[in-house]
């Protein structure tokens, strides 16, 4: 079983600790991401590893709830998060680095693997699908780079 990835970067004016918070704030997700119409935080604490949420987003038309958790953190630098669904899993790396004293490009790289049969997920990465998916990554840090950049955290 192959796997499949896409990423996108994406250079936003505001200070490499800002965009971290901005990214990271779970509750403020709804409010900051067009594309996210729901998050439930399921553990309590910081944003760390382990932290766990349930995000429901419209994509292609429809909402999906995907529950998330995350594998590595080093705060204001890097975090990673899995997912399983639909027989994929998939993993979403984010990778800030600090561009001078008020700005930070983002890299956000999204891979998905098959578990078992191929799934929906492993056709939209392949071929035309890959372009939808890195579409809907780019609104996303469009998303975040607003809300940032207007002093926003």
């Amino acid at each position: 079983m192959t796997s499949s990835s896409v990423g996108v970067e994406r250079r936003i004016a505001a200070p490499r600790d800002r965009v971290w918070d901005a990214l990271t704030d779970l509750r403020g997700m709804e409010r900051r991401l067009k594309g996210v119409t729901k998050v439930e935080v399921l553990t309590q604490g910081p944003f760390d590893v382990g932290t766990r949420w349930r995000e429901t987003r419209r994509m292609f038309g429809k909402e999906a709830t995907e529950e998330m958790w995350v594998t590595a953190c080093a705060p204001a630098e890097r975090y990673v998060v899995e997912a399983e669904s639909h027989g994929m899993h998939y993993v979403s790396e984010w990778d800030l680095r600090a561009d001078g004293p008020g700005a930070t490009t983002v890299r956000m790289t999204f891979t998905g693997r098959p578990t078992g049969r191929q799934g929906l997920l492993a056709r939209l990465l392949g071929g035309l699908g890959a372009g939808a998916v890195r579409k809907a990554i780019g609104k996303d840090l469009d998303d975040i780079a607003s809300s940032v950049e207007q002093g926003g955290a």
